[in-house]
């Protein structure tokens, strides 16, 4: 059975100005060009499920102001319901106003406007009004104040849906919070900032290993101050592709029992490899080898899928995890904003047509990939056939 996307989070106007240098206090710059884009993270990543033809659903908030109706007439031609978005008197429609100069530097502010006005109980009540929501995806961002978040996993998590938080900004971010997760997408960035203000919180030390997937256990372990991420951590690493951590007993993938492996991790009896039924065909590298090859820019971008070979996705048993990584190969990228939209907007597309983990990671990194070939955020989130056709090529 395939359920909706159903996400919660911001939906923003992007004013951009392209201007010769960028302008020192006080000072007046003159010339470049202005462009208007639809923008905030929530109302992108939506944007991402439904061009996948995913039925998807927005919960936001919107001003009373002349962008309001901009903001809901792009979503809905997206086909996103926009039945529950709000719209908030006395707010203006959430904008961030971009300045980028000639070498791509930029300063960049934002308004949450309504985004930071939403109210806790709104959210609920709408979630409310869904009723079950088994074989859904709830997408939250934290763009959006952080009670509402709180609360937006409980509820979806109450009425069975499988719950994707994306910590984007990680500011503020705690257990409390990532704890009622079934999955977590942070970047490498977004990592470091989790671990370190638990580090702060707590004293407990998270910042020696510089792995990736070694750093992320912190999040799905039990920590000082509550559990971990319930189900499986994906952290997104630029041109080294994604890194994945799962729950053995996750329930999101279905795999062949783990099958002692000779080597090192194994004779230390601390890990094991084990193959991924139901992942796609790909091919498994080392990540760092992947990303000197094919160098892509940004901090959240994820290239594109790996080619084709007839061995399945190879994982590595940890304790209760399986880890494994999809490396990125190269594509003609031009723009790598929105890449990482583009992937949780994919991931959850993929998991609520009811695809395993493992396909559902490999479809969200070629959508990834697929949306730094075209500027502009929105404007480069792939269709349905764009991505079929991408997955099927030699």
């Amino acid at each position: 059975m395939s359920g909706r996307v159903i996400v919660v989070g911001s939906v923003n106007i992007d004013l951009v100005a392209r201007v010769p240098h960028l302008p020192r206090p006080g000072e007046t710059v003159t010339g470049g060009s202005y462009e208007r884009h639809q923008g905030g993270k929530g109302g992108n990543q939506a944007v991402a499920a439904s061009r996948l033809r995913r039925p998807t659903l927005f919960i936001g908030a919107v001003g009373d102001d002349t962008f309001e109706q901009e903001a809901r007439r792009a979503l809905s031609a997206e086909r996103v319901d926009v039945s529950m978005v709000a719209s908030l008197p006395g707010q203006p429609t959430g904008v961030a106003l971009i300045l980028v100069d000639a070498a791509g530097e930029n300063e960049i502010a934002v308004i949450p406007g309504a985004n930071g006005a939403i109210e806790t109980g709104y959210v609920r009540d709408c979630l409310a009004r869904l009723g079950r929501l088994v074989g859904d995806v709830l997408l939250v961002c934290n763009e959006v104040p952080l009670h509402v978040v709180r609360e937006a996993l409980v509820c979806g998590y109450a009425a069975g849906a499988t719950t994707i938080l994306n910590p984007a900004p990680a500011i503020g971010i705690d257990r409390s919070i990532f704890g009622l997760a079934d999955i977590v997408t942070p970047n490498r960035n977004e990592l470091a900032t989790l671990l370190q203000a638990e580090t702060g919180r707590t004293g407990r030390r998270t910042d020696s290993p510089t792995d990736p997937t070694v750093r992320a256990r912190t999040l799905l372990s039990r920590g000082p101050d509550g559990p971990g991420v319930r189900k499986a951590v994906i952290v997104t690493l630029g041109a080294a592709g994604v890194a994945v951590l799962e729950r053995v007993d996750s329930g999101l993938d279905g795999v062949i029992p783990p099958r002692p492996e000779s080597g090192d991790l194994a004779a230390a009896g601390e890990a094991v490899t084990m193959p991924v039924a139901s992942a796609p065909q790909t091919a498994v590298t080392s990540a760092s080898q992947t990303a000197a090859a094919n160098p892509v820019e940004g901090p959240d971008v994820v290239a594109a899928v790996a080619a084709p070979v007839e061995d399945p996705l190879r994982a590595t048993r940890v304790g209760d995890l399986r880890i494994w990584e999809v490396p990125a190969a190269g594509v003609s990228a031009v723009d790598s904003t929105g890449a990482g939209d583009a992937f949780c907007g994919a991931l959850a597309a993929a998991l609520a047509e009811s695809r395993p983990l493992a396909e559902a990671v490999n479809r969200a990194v070629a959508a990834a990939g697929l949306a730094t070939t075209r500027v502009g955020a929105r404007e480069g989130m792939p269709t349905a056939a764009e991505l079929e056709e991408f997955l099927a090529a030699p």
